[in-house]
């Protein structure tokens, strides 16, 4: 549509996108308030004359203009004004504004009131005022104005089959977004509010079967691809031999899912989720086992260098064990070690390689690669997953991990192109974390509990706060606590260890933490996934009201990994927002992971849970998958019937909703 190129900065490209950019609610500007029936705390419009204009320096700059009725008076006050505003502000001057009615000492007032100039004869809208989402420079009026002319021209045909929709009562979607956007002249707001639910019923379902369908399509696709079957499991039965411990029945349950893809043509897709210290690790080296047992490489991507070493050290002994070769690849490497694993990688003398982003540069090319494993697959952004499954141009095998567990509703609505697999027991020996809420003004006994535990032969954590506004700034912070803690602590060494660290010396400091030789480390986020010390049993979170839920959960399952009782501190420092004491309150009640994803799902909404699957772009705008759990399952039960008995319905369905964003649902 032309004219919408002013839009672009608010991602409307064409009309649907504009008809799609709903109100953010509506405001009564059909009739004026007499400004002494004006409430505090109230919106209202009033109508006036300028009494008197002027600038004030006290408190602040501002522009203060004094407007008066029959009834009273009013002062308009505005912060960021200009010249040409004062100028339009002459007494005698007739004013409608509209905005938050405050009263004070001196009277009432409105801070930056929508106004406009008028005279005794400029009508009162007939119709609700819908209130856009914006941004600077794009005012309500432009949106408005595009708005209206739309609506006048909207032809929407369905993209539902009316078999398919009529069961559910709603209206078409025509009709609900002409309400959502232009209710009918002498529509009262309490028409408005029980006429509305439907209409964004509509638009919801329409999202969400949007998704199902494009999601299940991906899986339809991936159906027809062919993947080389990896069905020898020698290798498995012998690494089973040589574990020290058996499998859980969670374990068993995902190992035999996953053994039975890998055997398949068709290439595995699958995301192994399972809480902190379920044992994802060793289900990951049986279906690695499985795939060289069949001829094959494999590769395990992790997202930071703590976490590849974490899983190097830990497959390594099991592996070289039964005679496979184990290699690692990551950037800070020295060339000619990064050059020489790469030689090894594509002659095929690696079985397995470990390693960070530096397994999907363009130099690695591998000999057979047949399984990619991805950890904490969130972190990674949907191209950097697929550039290391489709490494030879072929397509292998791929399980993703998540120590995050997915809510039901949220696996329902995105995951529907997976095949999930649950690890939801925990290994035997694993003892629940005690979890407690300090005061910062006990700080000084947290000290003293950091040092009978150390004395006592325990280690210990003491993670940093998260401070988002500066790096540097939390990295001064964990210097400065590495300071505090080494002299109330002293003659106890202290270790430190950060993301500025270079890989050598960070190394080397979770090296000594592992070996026993330092008792206490402190850690900014860098060891919230992947370090395993069972010798660690207390942890310490200092400002732990600055962390999301599944922050606080992660670093918490770095201790509870021996037979001691474990114990983590969140020391809060207040006063606490209602939020912060809501997630605190979760960490102390509950150590479900399931439960607190649950709740970190309600609390972040699925853009920021899910991470990078998105590349950054909110798949579900109007959608909440709490609220709407029953809209996800008829959204299934249409997608699944569109695709079996209406499939030329859904080009068109998932054009209008998702376009070039349907691709991002496919890793």
């Amino acid at each position: 549509m032309p004219g919408l190129e002013a839009f672009d900065r608010l991602g409307i490209r064409s009309e649907i996108d504009l008809l799609l950019h709903l109100p953010l609610r509506f405001e009564d500007l059909s009739r004026v308030v007499p400004i002494v029936q004006t409430r505090s705390g109230e919106s209202a419009q009033v109508e006036g004359e300028v009494r008197t204009a002027r600038s004030e320096t006290q408190p602040r700059r501002s522009l203060r203009v004094d407007l008066a009725d029959a009834s009273g008076l009013i002062s308009l006050r505005f912060i960021h004004f200009n010249a040409s505003q004062v100028a339009q502000f002459k007494p005698g001057v007739r004013v409608r504004a509209h905005g938050e009615v405050r009263a004070n000492l001196f009277g009432r007032e409105m801070i930056h009131p929508r106004y406009r100039i008028v005279t005794l004869s400029t009508p009162l809208p007939q119709v609700m005022t819908p209130v856009y989402p914006t941004v600077a420079g794009i005012g309500q009026g432009l949106i408005r104005a595009a708005m209206t002319r739309v609506l006048r021209t909207m032809s929407l045909p369905e993209t539902i089959p009316p078999v398919l929709l009529e069961p559910l009562g709603l209206p078409g979607l025509a009709e609900a977004l002409r309400w959502l956007h232009a209710p009918p002249v002498g529509t009262s707001p309490e028409a408005l509010e029980a006429r509305t639910p439907a209409a964004w019923q509509r638009v919801i379902l329409d999202e969400l079967l949007a998704q199902q369908l494009s999601l299940r399509r991906a899986r339809a696709e991936r159906a027809l691809q062919r993947a080389e079957p990896l069905a020898d499991a020698s290798l498995v039965e012998r690494l089973l031999a040589e574990l020290p411990f058996r499998l859980t029945g969670a374990q068993d349950r995902a190992w035999m899912e996953i053994a039975r893809d890998l055997a398949g043509t068709q290439p595995m897709n699958r995301l192994l989720q399972g809480d902190v210290g379920s044992g994802k690790t060793v289900v990951a080296a049986l279906a690695a086992c499985q795939a060289i047992g069949s001829g094959a490489q494999v590769a395990l991507m992790a997202p930071t260098e703590i976490l590849a070493e974490q899983h190097l050290n830990k497959l390594s002994p099991w592996l070289e064990r039964i005679g496979l070769k184990v290699g690692w690849l990551a950037g800070s490497m020295r060339e000619s070690a990064r050059r020489s694993m790469r030689e090894a990688i594509a002659s095929g003398t690696v079985d397995l390689v470990v390693g960070t982003h530096a397994l999907i540069e363009q130099s690695v090319a591998f000999e057979r690669l047949g399984l990619s494993i991805v950890d904490e697959q969130h972190r990674f952004g949907v191209a950097q997953r697929l550039a290391l499954r489709t490494r030879q141009g072929g397509l292998a095998h791929q399980l993703m991990m998540s120590a995050t567990p997915i809510p039901r509703t949220l696996a329902m609505s995105y995951y529907a192109d997976l095949d999930v697999s649950v690890i939801d027991e925990l290994p035997p020996g694993r003892t629940p974390v005690v979890t407690r809420l300090v005061s910062g003004e006990r700080r000084d006994e947290v000290i003293e509990r950091v040092r009978e535990a150390a004395r006592s032969g325990r280690q210990v954590y003491w993670v940093c706060p998260l401070i988002e506004e500066s790096e540097a700034l939390q990295l001064q912070t964990a210097i400065d606590t590495h300071a505090a803690l080494s002299e109330a602590l002293a003659p106890l060494e202290v270790g430190l260890v950060h993301g500025r660290l270079s890989a050598a010396d960070k190394q080397q400091v979770m090296q000594a933490f592992n070996a026993g030789e330092l008792p206490v480390l402190v850690a900014t986020t860098v060891i919230e996934v992947g370090v395993d010390v069972p010798n660690a049993s207390l942890m310490i979170i200092d400002h732990a009201e600055r962390f999301g839920l599944a922050q606080l959960h992660q670093l918490r399952g770095r201790v509870g990994r021996g037979a001691v009782q474990s114990a983590c501190v969140l020391l809060h420092h207040g006063p606490l927002s209602l939020g912060a004491r809501h997630r605190l309150k979760a960490m102390r009640d509950t150590q479900d992971g399931f439960e607190i994803a649950r709740i970190d799902l309600q609390v972040r909404g699925p853009g920021e849970f899910l991470g990078a699957r998105q590349s950054g772009q909110a798949l579900l705008r109007f959608a909440d998958l709490e609220r709407d759990a029953r809209r996800v399952e008829q959204a299934r039960d249409i997608a699944r019937h569109m695709l079996r008995d209406h499939p030329d319905w859904v080009d068109r369905h998932i054009a209008r909703w998702l376009g070039v964003r349907a691709e991002y649902l496919k890793a």
